[in-house]
């Protein structure tokens, strides 16, 4: 299936940092500062955003690689944004420049890849795995 995704597609997140947005909050660094995995996940959601409004109805992308660096150190109170444009389509699999920044600076960047899937297919297949690991182990 021919999805017709341009490269050159963009989306932009942006967020203003809480306190719940901090390393300290968040449990990856002692800091009141924005944390690494959220504003990884912002570049995320902007990737998402860049294409998945354009992909026929069940279809989806997931994220499967980030290459990311987080560049600068951004205070409660300040505005953070994400910005992610396709860079490259190979059949189902995406992939993304990302960048984001403060009110001051610049301070993430990287590649984010992702897939695109049915989602009926999917969940079918996360469904059936869910099976497997809620047996019964009282034997253990």
């Amino acid at each position: 299936m021919d999805f017709n995704l341009s490269i050159g597609l963009q989306a932009k997140v942006e967020l203003t940092v809480e306190q719940k947005d901090t390393a300290e909050a968040f449990g990856s660094g002692g800091v009141k500062v924005f944390a690494t995995p959220l504003m990884i996940g912002i570049m995320e959601n902007a990737a998402l955003r860049a294409v998945d409004p354009l992909l026929p109805e069940g279809f989806a992308t997931v994220g499967t690689h980030l290459d990311v660096k987080h560049l600068a150190a951004t205070p409660i109170g300040m505005k953070a944004n994400a910005v992610a444009e396709l860079i490259e389509v190979d059949g189902k699999r995406l992939v993304f420049k990302v960048e984001a920044f403060d009110e001051v600076e610049k301070i993430g960047e990287g590649l984010h890849e992702r897939y695109i899937i049915q989602m009926d297919k999917f969940l079918s297949k996360v469904n059936k795995k869910g099976i497997v690991t809620n047996k019964d182990t009282s034997l253990f």
